[in-house]
């Protein structure tokens, strides 16, 4: 349960919401230790009915149905998936208007329904060329959309309504969903014709579909990756801000561009490395305004004759890879790929507690005979041109290349748009949550192959299990905070690169990260990336038990939720695991790892009822969905279904507003024994 931030909430005695009340609920002596907050909290409510109205309203809100949460991970820069499942709420939206409708109407004037509500501006315009009557259209429109509002405000009270409603409309919207009497349907009848009437039908049906749109999904949790291999984090991340209630747990691809943001040399060229793998260079220039002509210069000069066929961006067909601009974008992959290889050699010698010195591969190049030694055995390279590498000094940046990196380091210091993005991810993210039951976390909890909790050092003090992460998010926030200061160490970025790729990370979760055999060595099994324990344990309800129960949760009753590893779907693999225990929900939301999943993702929705897990199909166009009403076709499958519907008080804000509830009882018990002094007002 969420501990109280006020000092004094420590000593408030709590009590069981459910109890009958006695003439003496508190002692004084209780009261006089927390005399002070109560006396902050009278300043609120100044007297016994306004502390009496509060108390009744935050217990009704108790008794209200828990409110939907929608569970998403692995966007990687999909926005227009992404922003489907968002429109869509994963079928939550369909459902609600067949629950509304029934037999009412068509399967086909449902589907026109639940488009409009998902892209009113642009599914508006496109009925209203082909309709001979525009006002019998609003008026249809109109009338059905109110419906499907009431219905999705109807478990929330007035008051979480009301800050829900669009300014411009708030007044009309909430009439209209409040007036449910038969004998008022006159009255219903004028405000949908003076709406009509004087051209406002539009913009009140835009604002009332983003109205269902929220209305249906009262928390969002996105565990990880939003950016890399697809075109358009940015806008993702510009979604995510505008979102009413949304979480993020980092993951690996995300913490490379936080640690660039915050002035990572490694991981700005890590980032530029990888952006241009998935061709993704213009996220960087056109977002978020990055100036690439200092790397793009340096590596025309060096790498001009050099076809760096290895480098070939990932996403480049057979016919693009004749072509001026890949070549071009080709020679900056390699260029940046050789400086990010020198900066993490100089990491791991900076930080040798990582255990990481097998993995400055740079002195074990021979270009005598064209080859490398990697553990213990001689591999033929399959490129051998290094013009800026020195054998003598091979981990050394050349004066040209530390003038390149620190105009890239300026560049992401001082992009307005990135460092906000970046900074809404330190402040609605972390390394993990426990929400409502329920532990999401990236990738992995370290472990070691007998199941305990691998250690690892920070600061020079050991840590495993939850400590790990906590110390490793605490890390994360200094360097971020530090950002260009010239006292700023190197060390806390060092770690920041360390969960990019580090063995004990809970955001990598392999052994090692193989990315100079990847280019340079053509045997696959030296290419091999061994896999955290984790992950062939967590087949095991004991272990996932375990987990639980260290996060202090109820390994009876709680999950575990995460991403980060593809579920192979098409070979059979089940993204439910240890018993139910554990869910992994990358299902291949981005395209490049569909391949793999045979899928288009899989999301999660946790409403009063029941858990269930939705496989989702790939996602055509938002166009096609506009145009022809298609939907992804997606697969419901019940995970846990309940008899009664959970209640607000089972929840976490639950137990917060209980915690509310017992303060204010024990204001009200100061009012009436004259230990604090009622104002009028």
């Amino acid at each position: 349960m969420p501990q109280p931030t006020n000092p004094y909430l420590c000593c408030i005695p709590r009590i069981n919401f459910h109890r009958t009340m006695t003439p003496e609920p508190f002692t004084l002596q209780q009261i006089e230790e927390n005399l002070r907050y109560l006396k902050l909290l009278a300043g609120k409510f100044p007297n016994i009915p306004a502390a009496a109205t509060e108390i009744i309203n935050l217990e009704a809100i108790l008794n209200l149905p828990k409110g939907t949460e929608h569970f998403l991970t692995d966007i990687h820069g999909e926005y227009e998936t992404f922003s489907h499942f968002l429109r869509n709420a994963s079928g939550v939206v369909k459902r609600k208007i067949d629950e509304v409708f029934g037999n009412r109407i068509r399967e086909s004037e449902k589907r026109r329904i639940a488009t409009l509500i998902y892209y009113p501006e642009q599914k508006l315009e496109l009925l209203l060329r082909s309709e001979k009557d525009p006002e019998e259209l609003y008026n249809i429109a109109l009338q059905r959309l109110v419906e499907v509002a009431r219905s999705a405000a109807s478990k929330y009270t007035r008051s979480k309504v009301r800050k829900a409603l669009p300014k411009d409309f708030a007044y009309i919207i909430e009439e209209l969903l409040n007036e449910t009497a038969a004998g008022r349907q006159e009255y219903f009848n004028a405000i949908i014709q003076s709406i009509i009437r004087i051209d406002r039908a539009k913009p009140f049906i835009f604002a009332i579909c983003r109205f269902i749109q929220r209305m249906l999904i009262d928390r969002l949790h996105v565990i990880g990756d939003i950016y890399d291999r697809g075109p358009a984090a940015d806008r993702v991340m510009d979604a995510l801000m505008n979102y009413h209630s949304v979480d993020i747990q980092w993951g690996n691809h995300d913490i490379i561009w936080m640690g660039a943001a915050a002035g990572s040399d490694l991981l700005i060229a890590t980032v530029l490395r990888v952006s241009a793998r998935y061709e993704n260079l213009d996220t960087l220039e056109d977002a978020y305004g990055i100036n690439l002509m200092p790397l793009a210069t340096f590596a025309m000069k060096y790498y001009a004759e050099d076809p760096c066929t290895d480098f070939i961006p990932k996403t480049v067909t057979e016919e693009q890879k004749a072509q001026w601009n890949t070549r071009f974008v080709s020679q900056m992959h390699k260029a940046i790929s050789i400086i990010q290889f020198k900066l993490e050699a100089q990491a791991i010698l900076r930080n040798p507690e990582f255990g990481m010195q097998d993995r400055t591969l740079l002195d074990n190049i021979h270009s005598e005979t064209g080859t490398i030694l990697l553990e213990g055995k001689s591999y033929p390279l399959s490129d051998t041109n290094f013009p800026t590498l020195n054998p003598e000094k091979p981990f050394e940046l050349t004066e040209e290349e530390v003038e390149v990196m620190s105009r890239l380091r300026a560049s992401f210091l001082n992009s307005e748009k990135l460092q906000k993005h970046i900074g809404f991810l330190f402040s609605k993210g972390g390394m993990y949550i426990c929400y409502n039951g329920n532990l999401m976390f990236h990738g992995c909890i370290p472990m070691d192959a007998d199941g305990t909790f691998s250690t690892f050092p920070i600061d020079g003090q050991a840590y495993s299990g939850k400590a790990l992460l906590d110390q490793f998010e605490r890390v994360a926030r200094r360097a971020y905070l530090n950002r260009g200061r010239r006292d700023a160490g190197l060390y806390d970025l060092d770690l920041m690169w360390y969960l990019w790729c580090g063995a004990h990370s809970p955001i990598f979760g392999k052994q090692k990260m193989t990315t100079f055999e990847r280019y340079f060595v053509s045997d696959k099994e030296i290419q091999k990336e061994p896999r955290n324990p984790y992950y062939n344990l967590r087949d095991s309800e004991d272990t996932a038990r375990g987990i639980l129960s260290a996060f202090g949760l109820n390994p009876d009753t709680s999950h575990i939720i995460n991403g980060h590893t593809p579920v192979k779907a098409a070979k059979g693999e089940n993204p439910v695991k240890a018993g139910g225990k554990i869910f992994v929900i990358d299902g291949g939301m981005s395209s490049p790892y569909q391949k793999v999943t045979g899928l288009g993702g899989y999301t999660l929705i946790y409403n009063s009822y029941s858990l269930v897990l939705a496989e989702h199909k790939p996602f055509e166009s938002a166009q096609k969905a506009i145009e022809e009403d298609v939907d992804i076709i997606s697969n419901r499958n019940l995970i846990e279904q309940r008899t009664q519907r959970i209640r607000v008080a089972e929840t976490d804000l639950g137990q917060e507003l209980r915690r509310q509830v017992n303060e204010l009882e024990m204001l009200l018990f100061a009012y009436r024994k004259g230990l604090i002094k009622e104002k009028q007002g």
